[in-house]
């Protein structure tokens, strides 16, 4: 299943967002545009949806109503997110999700349901506020997507929505996590747990997972001969052998690797790793441009058989040159005074024509993404 519509109002950058979504989508836009705050819906939706989340703690996780609502909605306050649901590669519409969300406007200012529907195809089989939210408000404090007793009608989004997976994955917190000692984030976006992951996995699947990783390495990095998981003393450790002058050269553990290795590590893991939506931020940084070119590719043959959606935000030309990537696939951020503005890039004619002439995405589309008085730049200085 995949999320096949995203339609917003006062979510953070943007006023207003209604965009098409398909099996493979490649976020794009400035610097502070929204890509990443575009992403974080859904991860919003997740935080939602799982066990021991709930509307509550993801709104007091972004700091409350007033930092999720767009700077732009004036006097209109509400935070409104729908989803559309539909099968892998199909345009027909399995589910919609629709939830309003308010700040009480006295007393602890909490956040309430507005509203929450939910359709299964064409028929509305839950529409709240109900005869019972309005006997008792404080029912309205919680979505009925969160709570198992409320939503056995609906559970297959529950399902999709908190397997959801993000990954920003930070070298360093994976290098040295015992540096890093404030509180964990829940879902770990950052990858400091990122090896307490890869142990939790069955030997056998392991094993299958990281020889691909090995074939992957042995072509993209220079000198790389061997790739292990072990554990020392309990704590799970990744280990590598790689052709140095020095015939006898010993193994190098994570905390020696390059940062673009474990970025390459990490990325082709949550590759393999289930079939839940996964959200990927800039999988190009640290990367080579030769390796980043081949990553659309990747991730169309690793998600075809799993039926998978993968949203990727980018800046990367190299990445958006890949000629198999559709401009349906493509969803351009473009500022505005009233918020951002999010366009799929085959409804844009400039770049559709630039494209039949025979650009590639990237050269076609980044250009419209950057300053515009980028020129001007040191001067500042």
């Amino acid at each position: 299943m995949i999320i096949s519509r995203l339609i917003l109002k006062n979510w953070k950058n943007f006023k207003e967002l209604n965009v098409p979504l398909r099996d493979r989508a490649f976020i794009v836009g400035p610097n502070a545009s929204g890509k990443s705050n575009l992403l974080d819906v859904f991860r919003f939706l997740r935080d939602i949806a799982k066990p021991g989340g709930g509307l509550q703690k993801a709104v007091t996780d972004r700091g409350g109503i007033t930092k999720i609502r767009c700077l732009a909605a004036r006097n209109f306050p509400d935070v409104e997110i729908e989803i559309h649901m539909s099968e892998f590669s199909s345009e027909e519409i399995i589910w919609k999700y629709a939830v309003g969300i308010k700040q009480e406007t006295r007393g602890y200012r909490l956040p309430y349901l507005t509203y929450e529907k939910v359709w299964k195809g064409n028929k509305l089989i839950l529409n709240r506020p109900d005869k019972d939210d309005k006997n008792d408000e404080e029912r309205l404090s919680q979505t009925h997507l969160e709570q198992i007793n409320a939503n056995k009608e609906f559970r297959d989004i529950n399902k999709f929505l908190e397997s959801t997976i993000y990954l920003h994955l930070v070298p360093q917190l994976l290098k040295y996590p015992q540096s890093f000692t404030g509180p964990d984030l829940s879902d770990d976006p950052f990858g400091k747990g990122f090896l307490e992951r890869v142990s939790k996995v069955n030997d056998r699947t392991r094993k299958a997972w990281l020889k691909k990783i090995e074939l992957a390495l042995k072509i993209a990095v220079p000198q790389f001969k061997e790739f292990y998981y072990t554990e020392e003393n309990g704590h799970p450790h990744l280990e590598a052998v790689y052709e140095h002058w020095r015939p006898k050269a010993g193994k190098q553990q994570e905390d020696q690797f390059s940062d673009g290795t474990l970025r390459l590590i990490g990325l082709l893991w949550s590759l393999q790793e289930g079939d839940s939506l996964l959200l990927l931020e800039e999988p190009e940084l640290s990367l080579n441009g030769a390796i980043v070119a081949k990553i659309p590719s990747i991730i169309y043959k690793l998600q075809k058989p799993k039926k998978r959606q993968i949203i990727v935000t980018s800046h990367s030309t190299d990445l958006l040159n890949d000629k198999g990537i559709s401009l349906d696939e493509i969803i351009l951020l473009e500022l505005s005074p009233e918020g951002t503005i999010a366009k799929t890039a085959s409804s844009i004619p400039e770049i559709k024509a630039m494209m039949d002439g025979g650009m590639t995405p990237g050269f076609a589309i980044l250009p419209r993404t950057k300053p515009k008085n980028i020129n001007q730049l040191t001067i500042a200085f």
